[in-house]
């Protein structure tokens, strides 16, 4: 049985249909999932994992209505800010996954700044995966062996992928009721265990990812052999 967990990663779903269950714009689902995240992550610090993934924005979600994408980018600005004070207390570090070109240059230079100010700490790693999908960050990171002349190896085409320098998940959760992963690490995954939950992530708590934890812990990893 496998009980420590070092790279736990979440695909946070749910926020809109919990937004409309209780009559509410879908922003504000959006904002009730930032507080959630929130939650999450000193629930990871409480119970030594130190590093946690988060699927935060797709390269689909572009496609959403324009409206709900200036509110979502909005929200994501406010969110980095407030997380970046939490990780400073917390001593964690903030890295960001994905296009991140595909945002505004004041929402581009915020993250650096954020991840810059966060860098030197060393008790835990949060990731957002913003602009962000499975298959473009393997295009992307197949452009970039085409310049080296070096044999390719899984170690070394794992170094450019967005997640180098971190561990592959132990254990994925996704919320919401959805069984799949929607494009979400499919490199580094594939050997994760997988936890689905019908609790929509606005109301996923520290007694629901004990839940996940407790159940990670009868899992027997072999890894294939």
């Amino acid at each position: 049985m496998q009980t420590k967990i070092q790279h736990l990663a979440i695909i946070m779903d749910g926020n809109r249909r919990w937004a409309k269950s209780k009559g509410l714009p879908s922003y504000q689902g959006h904002q009730a999932g930032v507080l959630a995240l929130e939650k999450i992550v000193r629930a990871c610090n409480d119970r030594h994992i130190p590093y946690l993934t988060v699927y935060g924005f797709s390269t689909e979600n572009w496609g959403r209505a324009k409206t709900e994408v200036k509110y979502l980018i909005k929200i994501i600005e406010a969110a980095v800010k407030k997380y970046t004070d939490l990780l400073d207390r917390e001593s964690w570090q903030l890295r960001v996954m994905g296009r991140t070109r595909d945002f505004p240059k004041t929402t581009q230079s915020l993250f650096a700044k954020s991840i810059d100010k966060l860098k030197h700490h060393r008790k835990g790693v949060l990731t957002i995966g913003l602009s962000y999908g499975g298959r473009d960050e393997i295009l992307r990171a197949i452009e970039k062996t085409k310049s080296s002349n070096s044999k390719l190896t899984e170690k070394s085409f794992s170094d450019l992928l967005d997640t180098k320098e971190l561990p592959d998940p132990d254990l994925v959760i996704r919320t919401g009721g959805v069984m799949r992963l929607s494009n979400f690490l499919p490199w580094q995954s594939v050997y994760s265990e997988l936890y689905f939950t019908s609790v929509l992530w606005p109301d996923f708590t520290a007694k629901h990812l004990d839940q996940a934890l407790a159940e990670y812990t009868k899992r027997l990893r072999n890894f294939g052999k």
